[in-house]
């Protein structure tokens, strides 16, 4: 006898799985943009280069005699190098096994859970380690005092331009101080915030940042490039299921020759600063609050 129809099929949970998965991530990475500040999110598209240019130049003195000729004043564009973008690939793969042994939610479900923490993890190592070379420095005694350094030398670098600024702390500098301020915390990405924190700006806190450091920048300074996994021409050789963002693909399937459950998931995405001279990494000299 024929199955019924709109019968619900196994085949059709794994695509609601698949979704799940890539609005998990796709949401989670849209809370840490919008707490960032960061408005530029560019899509790279096949077969482009992403390029910009900033303007340099001498501003010639104003003063001109009555009659003399009024000098002029030179300047050029130079080409700002970007950092480059990998498709990175994962799979991971549940036999039969241990399906039967564990049950399918804990061997697969909560496995690829897990799979998405650790590759929003790799993103977030990838941007911290970006942010440790930075040119600009500052440091005190506490870490109020050094995120004071680090907002007045974010002043300074970028004096005709009005900022957001934004930090970043190992939790165990500040630990201490969280536990009697009445303030509030919220996560994102994986990482837990304070926004208008000491009237400063907003100040992300995840082990990832080195303890006795602070990386400082203007949000207006970060850039979140990705390759568009429902894009960029991928999607007509494969078949991955991702958001309306694009920001991370997954494709699920069984492999009857090894008897296993396959998830594969893909991902592109670049967060970092345009101006390497515009991070201050910041030196809590005595450590602690």
């Amino acid at each position: 006898m024929a199955a019924e129809a709109n019968l619900i099929k196994k085949s059709d949970l794994a695509k609601v799985r698949e979704v799940e998965f890539t609005n998990m991530f796709g949401y989670s990475l849209k809370k840490l943009t919008e707490a960032l500040g960061v408005t530029r999110k560019i899509s790279k598209q096949a077969g482009t280069v992403l390029k910009s240019y900033k303007a340099a130049g001498t501003l010639e003195n104003g003063e001109v005699a009555e009659g003399d000729t009024i000098p002029l004043s030179k300047y050029k564009t130079e080409p700002v190098t970007y950092k480059e973008i990998t498709l990175h690939k994962w799979r991971k793969a549940t036999s039969a096994e241990a399906i039967i042994d564990r049950g399918y939610e804990q061997a697969v479900d909560m496995t690829t859970d897990e799979m998405l923490r650790d590759v929003q993890k790799g993103i977030r190592k990838d941007f911290f380690d970006f942010l440790a070379t930075g040119t600009g420095t500052a440091t005190g005694a506490s870490f109020q005092a050094t995120l004071a350094q680090a907002w007045g030398q974010l002043q300074v670098l970028f004096e005709d331009d009005e900022i957001q600024s934004v930090y970043f702390l190992n939790p165990l500098d500040i630990a201490d101080y969280l536990a009697s301020a009445n303030i509030t915390l919220q996560t994102a990405f994986g990482m837990t915030y304070v926004e208008n924190f000491l009237g400063l700006g907003t100040v992300f806190f995840n082990s990832s940042v080195p303890k006795g450091k602070i990386y400082a920048t203007a949000a207006d300074n970060i850039v979140l490039y990705y390759i568009p996994v429902n894009g960029a021409d991928l999607n007509e050789a494969f078949s991955f299921t991702s958001d309306e963002t694009g920001y991370i693909g997954i494709h699920e399937e069984a492999d009857y020759t090894n008897m296993t459950a396959s998830d594969t998931v893909v991902s592109g995405i670049e967060l970092f600063a345009e101006r390497i001279d515009g991070i201050v990494v910041g030196s809590i000299s005595a450590g602690g609050a």
